[in-house]
């Protein structure tokens, strides 16, 4: 197996997965640490090294609130996955990990690229759920990678525009971009093929790679997509995040470390991490956070709904799997992850794009004493088809359901479409493209069948 490859940076020594035919690297550096100077900063191209780096454990997470000890019975996302409240959490986080199937460099694997969600506030790569060892066993090299949130990685100030005129903003999009080019210059070394990567992300990590759609630097480096959860659209009700200008953001940034006290830049990269965290908290928390650091629009990395890009024909998208749980994001009546979906499928249609795009909708009953419902998020379990981890008391029958939707993911990964045979040489039922006058979703129950789904009447209204 490959367990030491050579980067352009340095050597890499990797370890057995729990498959031994998957060696996993952990904490493999993509950028500099974004400490000191680099507090607040774009980052920087990570420094070679000498020697063989042990990459066996996770990186530390980025920074955030540690993990809810004893979380209440409402917080369901506590108890599913932020499980370690002893976790290490520092600046020092721009780091990513793969996992390879390989036996030697010279294979040209397909590549996923997968971005973590958490409303840009909490997250990290070390969740349970995002262990890549399944779907490198479908002969798919697997990264997940670390990027700075909150306002570590989405902080604006005039001086840090005076800084770095040219990127002032979105400093946690730029740490995925970063990582992202690390991935196309060095996976060949890894077995992948650099010409075939596809981005993945859930929540606002799919958010982000439909930030990494519009941008242009970010598609030099990647094929497909998959959007789990993401495509938000809501006619009436108001935006879930804020619109912000640079400049506004940057207004922001000064109030903010007024409210620590700070006068400038440099007062500001003064302050411990544990003091930033105690402001963060005072300044009102993760409630208040998620009004005031997630994406900018700044023309580059955020120009705005990818819905409004397409239809004002400013980006052609790339060809696109996505869908959404049952119960997530309903406002109104109207579940607007759905309504997200098919709206930019017709945006897509009426510009007379021929895309082959993929959608689901995920209804898998989900076990447990709190009766969750499909709630969001939820089915990362079943893509990653990590299920073994979770504390649930899911069934035989919902392992061989996310059996199926990896298999179904990973062909999608490999040649973009999701047709073809399961793990185990059988062929999976079929699916077809997205088209609104069928309406075409594929549909994960207890079993996966491909469904016509019309839009409510209220949702015509929109579409």
């Amino acid at each position: 197996m490959l367990r030491i490859v050579k980067t352009k940076l340095g050597t890499v020594e990797g370890i057995p997965a729990a498959d031994p035919r998957i060696t996993a690297f952990k904490s493999i550096p993509f950028a500099k640490p974004p400490v000191g100077d680099l507090r607040f900063a774009p980052p920087q191209p990570a420094e070679p090294w000498e020697g063989v780096r042990e990459c066996y454990k996770f990186p530390a997470i980025p920074v955030q609130p540690s993990p809810n000890r004893n979380p209440p019975p409402e917080d369901v996302y506590s108890r599913e996955w932020s499980v370690d409240p002893d976790i290490p959490v520092s600046e020092d986080c721009l780091y990513l990990n793969i996992w390879t199937p390989a036996k030697n460099g010279n294979e040209k694997l397909p590549v996923y690229f997968w971005i973590f969600g958490g409303g840009w506030q909490v997250g990290h790569t070390a969740e349970m759920e995002f262990d890549g060892e399944r779907i490198a066993r479908r002969g798919i090299v697997v990264v997940t990678v670390n990027y700075r949130v909150n306002l570590f990685g989405f902080t604006c100030h005039p001086e840090l525009t005076a800084e770095y005129p040219d990127k002032p903003a979105n400093m946690g999009l730029q740490d995925q971009q970063a990582g992202l080019k690390w991935v196309y210059e060095n996976i060949e070394a890894f077995g992948g093929d650099k010409e075939n990567i596809t981005i993945g992300g859930q929540s606002a990590g799919a958010g982000s790679v439909m930030f990494h759609i519009e941008n242009e630097e970010s598609r030099k480096y990647f094929k497909r997509a998959v959007v789990d959860s993401g495509l938000i659209y809501t006619p009436n009700m108001p935006d879930m995040f804020p619109k912000r200008s640079v400049k506004e953001a940057e207004q922001l940034g000064v109030e903010f470390f007024k409210f620590c006290g700070c006068n400038s830049l440099a007062e500001a990269r003064n302050l411990t991490t544990d003091q930033l965290r105690q402001k963060w908290s005072e300044w009102g928390g993760y409630e208040k956070s998620i009004a005031c650091w997630t994406p900018v629009f700044d023309e580059q990395f955020n120009k705005g709904s990818l819905i409004d890009v397409v239809k004002e024909g400013k980006c052609t998208p790339c060809p696109i799997f996505t869908g959404y749980t049952t119960d997530e994001f309903i406002f109104g009546g109207m579940h607007a992850v759905e309504m997200g979906v098919r709206k930019l499928m017709k945006e897509e249609e009426n510009r007379g794009l021929n895309i082959q795009n993929y959608c689901y909708k995920f209804d898998v009953p989900i076990p447990g004493w709190d009766h969750p419902g499909k709630f969001h998020s939820v089915d990362l379990w079943f893509w990653f088809e990590t299920l073994a981890k979770c504390w649930r008391p899911f069934k035989g029958v919902h392992y061989d359901v996310a059996r199926q939707m990896c298999d179904y993911l990973c062909n999608f990964i490999k040649n973009g479409n999701p047709n073809g045979k399961d793990l185990c040489g059988e062929p999976l039922p079929e699916w077809t493209p997205f088209k609104t006058e069928k309406a075409n979703f594929m549909e994960f129950t207890t079993y996966s069948a491909l469904n016509e789904i019309p839009p409510s009447a209220e949702m015509k209204k929109y579409l």
